[in-house]
């Protein structure tokens, strides 16, 4: 094909070439997926309003967070079973990551473990930029366990994920069941159980065994308490996310929580629950900068990460894209995919008028949807 130049043109060749079992698992939202669409169409109804006559011969990309610094504030995403994108998996994305210094976050449900991905990270530990998206189990011992084992591999903050005690409905998994890879395992969460459920579960009302996985093992009874009781066992930042409204951020604020990811999932939970970058605005003033809110969930390019920024985003999180560059090439795919991304953010700064990401702010951005001609 032709050379790639946008993240477009890597999902492009994704969606053409890889394999429909894993496509069709990564690709998909539930229900019509009308949020999965409106998540990166969200962001075409803001435009970047920029300013002219600035000195941006240098341009500074970098961000903190929790006491890190990064190189851009462009991260990327948990997202599970990265090996049947790659048969490297989860370990070149975060090696793509580590290169690039912004932080990779791993899926409990993933095909490498805690400790390999800790070890692709680099060797000293206080540089490894990694985060745990953690599911909670109806039995605690196994979450703790996970913490635990996250804590000792060098891992800097968990990510309890709140939007998903039951899995969406997903149309594609119901039509066409979704199955793990015969040669691949979810390293972190190996059991029994598991095993019974990729030759059990073929005919489930709800689909793959993912799903009977889900609702025979997760926790659906969650409650705010719980961030109480992870933030009790782990001296790590513990961040909310799947907060998609101001009631829940002051939640946030209330329980402890040490930052929030505005996320619906990637679309993939409730159908027609708002665009990330539409909830994102009342989450932030909701904080009220006591906390940082980050954004996970359509972005595409750098003038989405750069809009989210505008709008209060201490950075941003992709998921899909780096599955797409996985498949791509690899870990050079990741590479390439991060370089296109940080190249349209860093121009996207340039030409706004910015030369820090500290200079970005809501006066850089406006809704289109609220400007009416005056005709």
């Amino acid at each position: 094909m032709s050379k790639i130049a946008s993240v477009q043109d890597l999902e492009d060749h994704a969606k053409a070439n890889l394999d429909k079992n894993a496509l069709n698992y990564y690709s998909s939202g539930s229900q019509d997926m009308i949020t999965l669409q409106d998540n990166v169409n969200a962001f075409d109804r803001y435009q970047i309003r920029p300013r002219v006559l600035r000195n941006v011969s240098n341009v500074d990309t970098k961000v903190s967070a929790f006491g890190l610094t990064f190189d851009y504030p462009i991260f990327i995403a948990a997202s599970a079973m990265q090996k049947m994108a790659h048969p490297d998996g989860e370990l070149a994305s975060v090696r793509s990551a580590n290169k690039h210094n912004v932080c990779y976050s791993l899926s409990t449900i993933s095909t490498s473990s805690i400790e390999e991905v800790s070890e692709a990270a680099g060797q000293v530990t206080d540089n490894k930029k990694i985060w745990f998206q953690l599911y909670i189990y109806n039995d605690k011992h196994k979450t703790i366990d996970l913490i635990k084992r996250a804590e000792r591999a060098g891992f800097k903050a968990i990510i309890l994920t709140a939007d998903t005690p039951y899995i969406g409905r997903r149309l594609p998994d119901i039509r066409d069941p979704f199955m793990i890879p015969s040669h691949l395992k979810l390293k972190n969460i190996q059991t029994e159980k598991i095993g019974e459920a990729e030759t059990s579960t073929q005919s489930s009302e709800n689909a793959s065994w993912l799903a009977r996985y889900f609702k025979e093992n997760i926790n659906p009874g969650l409650t705010w308490d719980d961030v109480t009781w992870i933030k009790s066992v782990t001296s790590l930042p513990v961040l909310v996310k799947g907060v998609l409204t101001a009631e829940d951020a002051k939640l946030c604020l209330q329980y402890g929580a040490d930052g929030i990811i505005v996320s619906n999932h990637g679309g993939r939970q409730l159908d027609t629950a708002p665009a990330t970058i539409d909830a994102l605005p009342e989450v932030v003033r909701a904080v009220n900068g006591k906390i940082p809110v980050f954004l996970d969930g359509g972005v595409r390019r750098g003038t989405d990460a750069f809009k989210a920024l505008a709008l209060g985003a201490t950075a941003v999180f992709m998921g899909r894209p780096n599955l797409w560059g996985l498949f791509y090439d690899g870990e050079n795919g990741v590479d390439l995919m991060l370089d296109i991304v940080f190249e349209e953010f860093k121009l996207a700064m340039a030409l706004s008028g910015c030369a820090s990401v500290k200079d970005i702010n809501e006066s850089y951005i406006q809704d289109s949807r609220h400007i009416f001609s005056k005709l």
